[in-house]
């Protein structure tokens, strides 16, 4: 699913996302198709969620953002050895 299509479908919500087609560019996530796992009203329910997936399943490409923003861009973090910067 695209942005715009999550966009009309979920309109004003916070959304739960996985990427399913990304890119990184300049220390950013472009995050181009992705798949609507929950929708909330409130930011702090989407955050636990997004936890808990992270939590379940730290390699999948999780993230959440509400549908009033233009465009699904995150930026990235650096996890290394001594943890992210």
């Amino acid at each position: 699913m695209r942005w715009d299509e999550v966009q009309e479908r979920f309109p004003n919500e916070w959304v739960v996302l996985e990427a399913t087609k990304a890119y990184s560019k300049e220390g950013k996530r472009f995050i181009e198709e992705m798949s609507v796992i929950d929708s909330y009203e409130d930011s702090t329910k989407a955050l636990k969620r997004y936890s808990e997936l992270h939590q379940e399943d730290p390699h999948r490409e999780y993230c959440f953002f509400h549908t009033s923003r233009p465009e699904v861009v995150a930026r990235e973090r650096y996890v290394g050895i001594r943890g992210p910067r």
